[in-house]
C-alpha cells in the first residue's frame, strides 16, 4: 500500500484553501528567485494563501484559442470502446463559454462526434493549483472529464506515469462527481485506482468550480471551496515499491477537456440517443502557483530515521517540514552529492557490489533553502 486516504468534508471559503501571514521583514532569497508576475488575461490574479496565476483562458474570444489548446482528431475510442470520433467542429466559443458538444451522427464509422482539446506543449504544469468553472452535459451515455496527462512520461506509458482525473462525470449516475488518480500500482484495469465521488445538485444546469491543489506527495480536489478528495504518499507504506509505482506526480503534466460517449464506463448504462445533442460547458481555466520568493520564510526540517526499504538497494526517511514544502531531497554517498529524489525514498544504482557507504540526507525547498544533514546511515551496496 502506498497511501494514506482521507475522506473529506471540511469547508473552504470561496476558491481560496489555505491562508499565510506574511512578515514585512526583508528576507534573503537563497537562489535570488524572484516573486512571481500573474499572467495579464487571468480574470482572478491572486488568491490568498500566496497563489499567482500563471496561465489562464477566460474564453473571451470567438474561437478556441490555439496558441493554448490542441484539437485531438481521431476515433480512437479514447482506449475505452466510446463511440464518439473527436473533430474540431465541435468545440466552440461564444459569449465568454467554451461548448464542447457531442452530436448523434455518422461521422468515419462512429454513430457520434465530440472534440477533446488539450494544453499539451502549450501549458505544461507542476504543482500547480488548477480552477475550473465547467456545467455539465445531460444525458445517459455522456461522459465529459477535466483531467491531466504527464507531458513526457518519464516513467514509461499509461498508467505508469500517472493520470490526474480532476472531474469525471458519467451521465446515468446524475449529479455525482468523480476525482481519481491512477498509478502503475493503481489504476482502474487492476480495479486498484483510487478515487472520491461526491453528490453535488445541479451539475447539469449551473456552473460549478472543480479544483486541483497539487503538492509534491500530496493532492487535493475541491468542488465550489469544499474538500472532496485527498491523496498522499506514506513512504512507510512503499517500502516493497519505487515510490514513481505510486505517486508518479512529480513531472509536469498537461490539462484536457473532452466529452466522450459510451464507452466502458460512461456507456455501462447504455446511450440515450434522444439525449444528444448535449454539451460541456467551460467558463474558465485558471492555473496558479505558489509564490514561494514572496511567501517562503522557513528552513526545511532535517530529514529524520533514514532506513532500509523492501525494495533492493531503497532507503526510505520521515518527510520533512517546511511552511512551503518541500521540493526535493539531496543524496549524500560518503559525504558526496550523488542524486536528487522527488519524495522521501530513493533506490542507489552503480555502487560496488558489497561495499559499505555512509549515506545522509538533505531537504531543499522551493527557493534552494536547504536542511541541516541527517545522520549517517551505513547501507551495504546488494548489487
Amino acid at each position: 500500500m502506498c497511501f494514506f486516504l482521507v475522506g473529506c468534508t471540511s469547508v473552504t471559503t470561496g476558491q481560496t484553501t489555505s491562508s499565510t501571514t506574511t512578515s514585512t521583514t526583508e528576507v534573503t532569497i537563497p537562489n535570488g528567485l524572484e516573486p512571481l508576475t500573474a499572467v495579464s488575461d487571468c480574470e482572478v490574479a491572486e488568491l490568498d494563501g500566496g497563489w499567482v496565476c500563471i496561465w489562464a483562458d477566460e474564453f473571451s474570444g470567438d474561437a478556441v484559442d490555439e496558441t493554448k489548446w490542441n484539437f485531438e482528431i481521431n476515433g480512437d475510442g479514447g482506449g475505452n470502446q466510446e463511440l464518439q470520433y473527436y473533430i474540431r467542429d465541435n468545440a466552440t466559443v461564444s459569449e465568454g463559454i467554451l461548448s464542447i458538444t457531442a452530436i448523434h451522427e455518422n461521422y468515419l464509422n462512429k454513430t457520434y462526434t465530440s472534440s477533446r482539446i488539450n494544453t499539451k506543449y502549450k501549458g505544461d504544469f507542476q504543482y500547480v493549483k488548477v480552477v475550473v468553472s465547467a456545467k455539465m452535459p445531460s444525458g445517459v451515455g455522456t461522459w465529459p472529464a477535466i483531467w491531466m496527462m504527464p507531458t513526457l512520461a518519464e516513467y514509461g506509458g499509461w498508467p505508469d506515469s500517472g493520470e490526474i482525473d480532476i472531474m469525471e462525470y458519467v451521465g446515468y449516475e446524475e449529479d455525482v462527481i468523480h476525482s481519481t488518480i491512477h498509478t502503475e500500482r493503481f489504476n482502474h484495469t487492476l480495479g486498484t485506482q483510487i478515487g472520491f465521488s461526491t453528490d453535488i445538485e445541479n451539475v447539469e444546469t449551473e456552473f460549478h468550480v472543480y479544483e486541483l491543489d497539487w503538492y509534491p506527495g500530496h493532492m487535493e480536489t475541491y468542488i465550489d471551496g469544499t474538500k472532496t478528495g485527498e491523496f498522499n504518499y506514506a513512504a512507510a507504506f512503499t517500502s516493497a515499491y519505487a515510490y514513481s509505482e505510486c505517486f508518479p506526480f512529480d513531472s509536469p503534466f498537461y490539462l484536457i477537456l473532452n466529452l466522450a460517449v459510451g464507452g466502458t464506463w460512461g456507456g455501462s448504462e447504455g446511450v440515450d440517443a434522444e439525449a444528444f445533442p448535449t454539451s460541456l460547458q467551460v467558463d474558465y481555466v485558471r492555473i496558479y502557483k505558489l509564490d514561494y520568493a514572496s511567501i517562503d520564510r522557513e528552513t526545511p526540517t532535517t530529514p529524520e530515521n533514514i532506513q532500509l526499504a523492501q525494495l533492493a538497494n531503497t532507503i526510505y526517511w520521515d518527510a520533512s517540514d517546511d511552511d512551503y514544502g518541500v521540493e526535493k531531497y539531496a543524496i549524500y554517498v560518503d559525504g558526496q552529492l550523488r542524486d536528487y529524489a522527488s519524495l522521501n525514498q530513493y533506490t542507489l544504482f552503480g555502487l560496488v557490489n558489497g561495499q559499505t557507504y555512509n549515506i545522509q540526507v538533505q531537504a531543499v525547498d522551493f527557493v534552494g533553502r536547504v536542511s541541516s544533514m541527517s545522520n549517517s546511515l551505513l547501507f551495504t551496496y546488494g548489487g
